[in-house]
């Protein structure tokens, strides 16, 4: 457990899409990776130095700021063995830690069980965006979803009847092919009149809030600056989950791909300088993951779906550095072209729900998993 006087919160950064890897953290002084990248790459003056050997991509110049106070841990080479490379089924995997069956209960929903099991607060864990991500479905488990906290539209508490039909509509099409129509009509059922609940209460964080941060003007911003409102409104949520896209850049990525985390960068660095001057943010824990990386060689405009990848995790109690060994960019060492996972993402699970949450990971995660010291 940690030393805070206030539980301890997580807010989960999802980069969907799957975020390329050898163009974020960057291999600089390796040959290889100008080989493989003879149009998608930055050159080596415009690479943010972190090491002696890697670097940052140009816009991450807030997040380097933040790792230079110690505060963000980087690593290296996760994700899981046999990457379907596909969208749905990686982002299922991930959500739910189930790499070999299609899983019916996303870990973060399994927390927020363990953590409020008698769902004495319904505000215990909250989505900022459209729909519902995978990762907090549990049946039973209420969730509130909030497109925009200004107009405090939760799931099933939207008070236009048409709006309210489109997010169960958008939920219903996204998961019942995978986990079946009746699992999602359970959850529906079961979380429906807590989420109406939800609404009502989440009503007040605009009221309480005042602060003289500017956020940038980018929807990952402003999903942030939600997160913050109802974090320092104090009711008692403990997980809080958004996402950025589309870092899914076949094509133009160029062009895409430095604005994508100029927004994270931006973002996350106001999010944290708001938590800090109202005295707060001590007993939060930030961590950005993405599905897969990208292909080791572009495609002549972008990168096409690749296997490992970095996540990042953020806060004052972080033990910043990096963490994990970068996996070798050596034709002899890749699979089908991508740089191969050597660190499994259940384990940063483990790390976050056990040393950060105080929890027992083992039925979160589906079993043992090697932790990382980040925290």
């Amino acid at each position: 457990m940690t030393s805070t006087k206030k539980d301890p919160v997580i807010v989960v950064l999802q980069l969907t899409g799957g975020n390329d890897y050898f163009n974020t953290v960057i291999p600089y002084n390796e040959g290889l990776y100008y080989d493989n990248r003879p149009t998608v790459h930055y050159e080596q003056d415009q690479i943010i130095k972190v090491t002696d050997e890697l670097g940052f991509m140009p816009t991450m110049g807030p997040i380097k700021e933040l790792y230079d106070q110690g505060k963000v841990a980087v690593i290296h080479g996760i994700g899981y063995a046999d990457s379907p490379r596909s969208h749905f089924r990686s982002m299922d995997i991930w959500h739910t830690c189930e790499p070999d069956k299609v899983g019916t209960e996303g870990w973060a929903g399994r927390v927020a069980r363990e953590l409020d099991p008698n769902k004495e607060n319904v505000l215990t864990a909250i989505n900022f965006g459209h729909g519902l991500p995978r990762a907090l479905v549990v049946p039973g488990v209420p969730v509130a979803a909030i497109a925009d906290l200004s107009t405090y539209g939760v799931l099933t508490g939207i008070s236009n009847q048409e709006q309210r039909a489109k997010a169960l509509d958008l939920f219903a099409r996204m998961y019942s092919p995978a986990v079946g129509a009746g699992m999602v009509t359970d959850y529906l059922r079961s979380t429906g009149m807590e989420a109406l609940t939800g609404a009502d209460i989440v009503k007040v964080a605009p009221e309480r809030y005042s602060s003289n941060v500017e956020y940038p003007n980018s929807p990952i911003a402003a999903h942030l600056k939600d997160i913050a409102q109802v974090y320092l409104a104090d009711l008692g949520t403990r997980i809080f989950y958004t996402s950025h896209a589309s870092f899914d850049t076949h094509a133009g990525e160029m062009a895409a791909h430095p604005g994508l985390w100029k927004d994270i960068s931006e973002g996350v660095s106001a999010f944290f300088e708001d938590l800090h001057a109202h005295g707060q943010g001590d007993n939060v824990l930030m961590y950005m993951f993405t599905e897969f990386g990208r292909r080791v060689r572009d495609n002549g405009s972008g990168t096409d779906h690749g296997a490992a990848g970095a996540a990042f995790v953020i806060g004052d109690m972080v033990k910043g550095g990096m963490y994990g060994e970068y996996p070798s960019a050596k034709p002899e060492d890749l699979e089908q072209g991508d740089l191969v996972p050597n660190y499994d993402f259940r384990g940063a699970y483990t790390s976050i729900v056990e040393d950060w949450l105080g929890l027992d990971a083992k039925p979160i995660v589906n079993g043992n998993f090697e932790k990382l010291g980040f925290l």
